[in-house]
């Protein structure tokens, strides 16, 4: 076994070997007895008398270097591993090894570090292996190499009898690399608790939809994005629904993500269409950070149009089922993200008629590195085509089939809601009765009397009844004074609550004001405002306002 060549190619072997040559050459006279050096003889005398010779690479003892490498090495030979020798860095960490018996009792630290398999392969290939940074029994970190030992003079056919192990300690770059990593998860961790703590914790329920939503953070190796969702109740039964993404992840994406969340739900309650919306948000997301950009949607529910009306802003399609399982894609208009700014944001509508599901969701869901975003976008409406059930199981359906894991490498927002088709004793919670309030002054009592008896066969108690028709004759009232035709009134039941609304041409909004004891008007909003539940006011889209309020049912009632 030739342990000792590998020294021979060592860096300054051949340098030192060239140089010793010259000075032999140099003290040697030609054929004339002329020295061919300028250097005068006695120079040369004293350079090649100086000391000893510096010894080579190949004439230092192997083992006694081996011995002095602050490295752990180990020399195994044969098929099983026999114990051939370690060094002195290699006993001080596990203690004495007996020679001459197999890796696998002589030295077990290696097999309980898996690396006998790795001995087997070095032994038939030929050719290093590197196992990087195992812990081993003595609670330090090594990273071993496994060099093939050959026999044979060189130049000559040679084979493989045997293994080198040299196991460098690496305990300090492991314990700092451990410490990166459970810093990256703490600043995970805080991340998604920010995250999920800026989402709804309970999602609002409105009295027409049926919803579920579901979030899923990016895997242990990316941190969490600013994927957002809400649902805002408006009252007069409207429901906003929103949906976002800021781009970017971390912390600071999730504090943008709350910032832009909140000042959603500030915005709503306005009451603007949802382009208008989009506007506002797009202004306040420059302010925030000109450099981060978000996507969203904002959609309101109107139980009366029996529509989804929208405004996207550089986001996902919403994708609507119909009761006969056909799945619609509302492509337009969508504009620029937020953040961008010089861009006027247009709405849009799709049908969401009783049996529809809608399904917003953020790019996680559909969008994968190996894959266009519109197959993502089609394998997710072949998907909602055959999901079925409560929005829970169709979000979860969703989430499935688009391969959502643990370990995902974005964050997953999905909202599901459901318009039920109402049949039977259900059906009968859910009532409308409309009234077009023609002519002049005498428009009240008609309604009034028209109040009474829609309020009457829904069965509703007295004082109910009567708060009905007071509110129903101070909304009529102050329409025919302030406001101009056409003027509609419209009430509506649900299981929880009945609404009072009436339309006009004028887009002059009522507030509620103190009235002085001489006034002999301005008390109309005062008096509705007090006896309902909730009232407000809206803009309507083709001109002119709506003006509405609501009453909680007693359970009695429900």
């Amino acid at each position: 076994m030739n342990f000792t060549r590998w020294s021979a190619r060592l860096p300054g072997t051949q340098r030192r070997a060239a140089a010793r040559t010259e000075n032999a050459a140099a003290a040697t006279p030609d054929r004339r007895g002329e020295s061919p050096s300028p250097v005068p003889s006695a120079r040369v005398e004293q350079l090649t008398d100086e000391g000893e010779p510096i010894p080579g690479v190949d004439e230092l003892p192997v083992r006694e270097v081996l011995d002095r490498v602050p490295a752990l090495v180990a020399l195994v030979h044969g098929t099983d591993h026999r114990l051939a020798y370690v060094n002195d860095a290699y006993t001080t960490a596990f203690g004495v090894r007996p020679p001459g018996e197999p890796a696998r009792d002589a030295l077990p630290e290696l097999a309980e570090l898996g690396l006998l398999p790795l001995l087997d392969q070095v032994l038939r290939s030929g050719k290093p292996r590197t196992l990087k940074s195992r812990k081993a029994p003595d609670g330090r970190s090594y990273t071993f190499t496994c060099t093939p030992v050959t026999e044979g003079e060189a130049g000559a056919a040679t084979a493989v009898s045997g293994v080198l192990v040299f196991a460098t300690d690496v305990t300090d770059h492991a314990e700092a690399a451990e410490r990166l990593r459970a810093s990256e998860r703490r600043q995970r961790e805080t991340a998604v608790t920010l995250q999920r703590s800026l989402l709804p914790q309970e999602l609002e329920e409105p009295d027409d939809l049926r919803i579920a939503a579901t979030y899923h953070p990016g895997g242990t190796e990316a941190a969490v994005g600013g994927d957002w969702y809400d649902v805002i109740t408006l009252g007069g039964g409207r429901t906003a629904l929103v949906i976002g993404d800021v781009m970017g992840r971390g912390v600071r994406a999730a504090a943008v993500m709350g910032q832009l969340r909140t000042a959603v739900r500030a915005y709503a309650r306005l009451d603007l269409p949802p382009h208008e919306v989009l506007q506002l948000l797009d202004g306040l997301a420059t302010e925030i950070d000109a450099n981060q950009i978000a996507t969203c949607v904002y959609a309101v529910h109107d139980p009366n149009e029996g529509r989804l009306v929208y405004a996207s802003a550089g986001h996902l399609p919403i994708l609507v089922r119909d009761e006969n399982g056909d799945v619609q894609r509302a492509d337009e208009p969508t504009g620029p993200p937020l953040g961008t700014g010089g861009w006027m944001h247009a709405s849009g509508s799709i049908a969401l008629s009783p049996g529809s599901t809608a399904v917003l969701y953020t790019d996680g869901l559909v969008e994968r590195r190996d894959e266009d975003l519109d197959e993502g976008i089609a394998s997710l409406e072949r998907a909602l085509a055959g999901a079925t059930g409560t929005p829970q199981v169709v979000c979860d359906r969703l989430v499935r089939s688009a391969g959502v894991t643990a370990d995902h490498d974005d964050d997953v927002a999905v909202l599901v809601l459901q318009h039920p088709a109402r049949t039977g004793p259900d059906s009968d919670l859910f009532r409308n009765a409309a009234l077009e309030l023609l002519g002049g002054v005498e428009a009240a009592p008609r309604a009034r009397a028209f109040a009474s008896g829609v309020l009457t066969s829904w069965r509703f108690p007295t004082d109910l009844h009567d708060l009905g028709v007071l509110a129903t004759s101070e909304l009529v009232a102050n329409s025919l004074q302030h406001g101009t035709p056409p003027m509609r009134l419209r009430l509506r039941r649900t299981d929880r609550r009945l609404i009072i609304e009436v339309t006009d041409g004028d887009d002059h909004l009522p507030r509620r004001r103190r009235a002085e004891p001489v006034d002999e008007s301005g008390r109309g909003i005062a008096i509705v405002a007090t006896i309902a539940s909730a009232w407000g006011s809206r803009r309507t889209p083709g001109g002119g306002k709506a003006v509405w309020c609501e009453f909680v049912l007693p359970k009695a009632s429900r």
